[in-house]
């Protein structure tokens, strides 16, 4: 019998096989879970997370129907596709759970987020932020003789964008409502 030796330094791999391990590529989802608007539902669906050391990078909950007292949590997360297909199953389990929907996967969806941006400074610092904040379509909601606050909303990336070109203008406090998703199209 003939040993197989693997050189030192040299992988088990074939070389034939050149295609990266999608299962390691960290993929962004947004979930959509419609629970029962009761105690305790929201420290069950934040504890599956934190149990399993999953992240949660957005989390937004609201009561959406009154009668049938239900509430949609949206949760922005990060992980392998097999980490989300694991978070989406063990959602669903937790009894309180109706829905979960992974709208990045669904189809086309809208996200939403709003913002509140204090900036503080004189000067040209201060008619540039007005500039900016004028071409991000952001609202003054207070004003002071050393500070403002901006009030935006849009895609997560405008608010990040946003948040970027204030800092060097003197923000020096943020408020972020996290993400609001909704689905497109009639279904």
């Amino acid at each position: 019998m003939a040993a197989l030796k693997i050189k030192k330094g040299s992988t088990k791999h074939s070389a034939y096989n050149l295609r990266p391990n999608f299962s390691d590529v960290q993929e962004t989802h947004t979930l959509a879970v419609v629970v029962d608007n009761e105690p305790g539902v929201l420290a069950r669906v934040i504890g599956l997370f934190s149990g399993r050391g999953y992240n949660i990078e957005s989390l937004t909950v609201a009561e959406i129907d009154h009668t049938g007292h239900h509430s949609r949590i949206t949760v922005v997360t990060t992980g392998t596709p097999q980490v989300i297909e694991q978070i989406k199953t063990q959602l669903g389990r937790i009894v309180p759970v109706h829905e979960v929907h992974d709208l990045t996967v669904e189809g086309p969806s809208v996200e939403r987020e709003l913002g509140l941006f204090k900036v503080t400074g004189g000067g040209d610092k201060r008619v540039e932020a007005l500039r900016l904040a004028d071409i991000f379509r952001a609202n003054v909601v207070d004003s002071t003789l050393e500070s403002f606050v901006f009030e935006i909303t849009g895609a997560p990336e405008k608010i990040d964008a946003f948040a970027d070109l204030m800092r060097p203008l003197g923000l020096v406090e943020v408020a972020r409502t996290g993400v609001a998703a909704l689905s497109r199209g009639p279904a």
